[in-house]
């Protein structure tokens, strides 16, 4: 295969990134963009030069071109999206999290199994540039025996309305960033098997726009004794903060996602991408160059791309995507309950949230 052709399902925040990002592919090229808002496609197929719009991504599907699908839409359409596009034989990138509980995770990955077509994780922080050094210095041995990992990611709140309704999101800021966190520690760690965690949540400021948490700390404990500390908001304020941390025995290494890779900017109106960034831009920010490439958006792209024009197993997978998703389980069970969750950790068909929204209301 010389070329692999992308369609991408979604117009929004993310998938912006993804078009940019294939840009900078070798060997592929988005011949589509599907969008269920009127109008919404034919603009994005506009501005970035991609010969196929739909509002129907069933259509999309149909076009026989199609190597790979990236799912760039809100988490509730994840499932039956990728049922569809593993049957109709197209390699797939879903957007994290990989679904809304368990059950759609394993139809999802057994979907993909049975059609004999890849499922890729996309988590971009396994190829940040910053971060991928992180973790050289970590397997060289420069930091001895690590036994302390973590990764914060804060901001003012997310950029699309629906993140917000836990109905369609599945939960708040853990579901939104913490998942990012998680898999990081496992990537960080080589993946090894998770013991159990503990979480405290909490609504700080947003309790008037979502039932979901805005802010939450959450420790994991992973079998070789490391321990991994997640710290995600939505209540920061002043720009975004992206930062990772990792303590050995015989050092630690600070790599903090935009200081170093940015300009200090102040502007009174804010500035960013055609749709919203999450975190405001008003006032004192860093401002990122060559963003997309720093937060690792095309050599995840690439990777993904090589795996299915070379058929070898990706880095990040549906199953690891599964495995993030059982350790948000995990920490909406331990925020609801107060105490630490051992993991393996099984759900019900539900949101993640709705144990921490029942310890709420008094259920």
């Amino acid at each position: 295969m010389e070329t692999v052709r992308v369609g991408l399902v979604g117009s929004g925040f993310v998938s912006e990134i993804h078009a940019l990002a294939f840009k900078q592919v070798r060997g592929a090229v988005v011949s589509a963009v599907a969008s269920p808002t009127e109008g919404h496609a034919d603009v994005f197929a506009r501005k970035y030069g991609i010969p196929h719009a739909f509002t129907d991504y069933r259509q999309l599907l149909d076009l026989k071109e199609l190597d790979l699908i990236v799912l760039g839409l809100p988490n509730d359409l994840h499932c039956q999206v990728c049922l569809d596009a593993a049957d109709a034989g197209k390699h797939i990138v879903c957007e994290k999290p990989l679904s809304m509980n368990l059950a759609e995770a394993d139809r999802m990955i057994a979907a993909c199994k049975n059609a004999g077509v890849k499922l890729m994780y996309a988590e971009e922080l396994c190829f940040a540039p910053k971060y991928v050094r992180l973790k050289d210095l970590a397997r060289e041995g420069a930091l001895g025996q690590v036994y302390l990992v973590k990764q914060s990611e804060k901001h003012d709140g997310p950029h699309s309305p629906w993140f917000w309704d836990v109905r369609r999101s599945g939960g708040g800021v853990t579901m939104d960033m913490g998942c990012h966190a998680f898999e990081f520690f496992r990537w960080m760690l080589d993946k090894p098997k998770v013991l159990d965690i503990y979480a405290d949540m909490k609504q700080v400021l947003y309790s008037g726009r979502t039932d979901g948490e805005d802010s939450s700390h959450i420790l994991v404990t992973f079998e070789g004794g490391a321990t991994g500390l997640a710290e995600e908001s939505w209540v920061k304020k002043g720009g975004m903060d992206d930062r990772a941390e990792v303590f050995g025995t015989e050092g630690a290494a600070y790599a903090d996602m935009l200081y170093g890779n940015s300009i200090r900017t102040y502007s009174e109106k804010g500035y960013g991408y055609a749709v919203e960034k999450a975190g405001s831009t008003r006032g004192w920010s860093f401002t990122m160059y060559e963003e997309i490439w720093n937060y690792g958006f095309p050599q995840e792209m690439q990777h993904f791309v090589d795996c299915v024009r070379e058929d070898k197993p990706p880095l990040e997978t549906g199953e690891d995507g599964r495995a993030v998703l059982e350790m948000i389980f995990a920490a909406y069970q331990s925020a609801a309950s107060g105490r630490r969750v051992a993991l393996p950790c099984h759900s019900p068909d539900t949101r993640p949230i709705d144990p921490w929204l029942a310890s709420r209301s008094g259920k």
